[in-house]
């Protein structure tokens, strides 16, 4: 196969993020920085949801599984980025680059359904205590979480295989730090504007749906806590749902853009930044988020740590 620049006529060249920044090492090693955070921290998270038995409930359970989608999710990008850059090259193949699309998109929607379920698990749990166990079984968790996996993987399969069929004319140079769909969009010297509006309609039903099913099952919890007259049970409710709908904001809040507003009224640079927020940032916080306002998780950590000194 012909090459040139070491680089295959079959190759994308991803531009990288923010590729007209005058200090793009600075903001590489940056995330470097953030992957190891989101690293540690996803995995600390999962390990002490499996190792206390307290912590061994559906709320837990629900926040191991977003742990663990966030772990993959991160690393579907970021270490491609690092390496990229540490090798001074650009390229991913054809092949790779759908490979890390399927995931993205995989992934991404995973974490929409289950941030509904776990709506719906906190709805269960203020609203309908005496209930609860009884809902929220461990078979219905287990449900869930092979429900969003799933679902995820379905979705962007489907989605990946069929943007990938697109022919790319002129340069292959997508305009960001991985292959988004979006970016890839661009590439196309076909018509995708009836495409685009099959994924605004995926879109409704794997990001605007579930924000306003999460919206609704929020409207009757504060319904619900004002009425409580425990002031500790108030403040343990509102903790554990204020952790929750951060989460959500930070991460379909900016779906909502990139994938259910017009392409064409979108920069590279704002979309990048946008991305930034779901696929990087978002899963180095989501464990912060939860364990600094939750003391179930700070005790657990706490135990681990006195359990080590001791053992010393």
């Amino acid at each position: 196969m012909a090459k040139r620049n070491n680089v295959s006529t079959t190759d994308f060249i991803l531009l990288g993020l923010f590729p007209e920044f005058q200090y793009a090492s600075l903001l590489v090693y940056l995330i470097l920085l953030v992957y190891l955070i989101a690293l540690t921290g996803n995995s600390i998270l999962i390990f002490l949801i499996w190792l206390d038995v307290h912590l061994h409930t559906p709320m837990y359970f629900l926040l191991s599984q977003l742990s663990l989608i966030d772990l993959f999710y991160i690393s579907s990008s970021v270490p491609k980025m690092v390496i990229n850059h540490s090798l001074g090259k650009r390229s991913i193949s054809f092949t790779g680059c759908g490979i890390q699309m399927f995931f993205c998109l995989s992934l991404g929607g995973a974490e929409c359904l289950l941030l509904t379920f776990m709506s719906y698990d906190r709805f269960v749990a203020v609203c309908n205590p005496l209930q609860y166990t009884v809902i929220m079984n461990s078979k219905v968790c287990l449900l869930i979480a092979v429900a969003s996996w799933t679902g995820g993987a379905l979705n962007s399969l489907i989605q990946t295989i069929y943007t990938m069929h697109f022919p790319v004319c002129g340069l292959k140079e997508i305009n960001h730090f991985f292959c988004e769909m979006p970016a890839v969009l661009k590439l196309s010297c076909e018509d995708t504007s009836d495409y685009e509006m099959v994924v605004f309609v995926v879109s409704i039903i794997f990001i605007l749906i579930p924000f306003n099913l999460i919206f609704a099952s929020y409207i009757q919890i504060f319904l619900t806590v004002l009425k409580m007259k425990s002031p500790e049970g108030r403040s343990k409710a509102l903790a554990t749902c204020s952790s929750h709908l951060t989460v959500v904001s930070l991460y379909l809040g900016p779906g909502i853009v990139v994938y259910m507003t017009p392409g064409s009224s979108h920069t590279p640079a704002l979309d990048q930044g946008l991305s930034v927020f779901y696929t990087i940032l978002t899963p180095m916080l989501n464990p912060i988020i939860y364990s600094l306002r939750n003391k179930e998780v700070v005790g657990a950590l706490r135990k681990v740590l006195r359990k080590k000194l001791v053992s010393k």
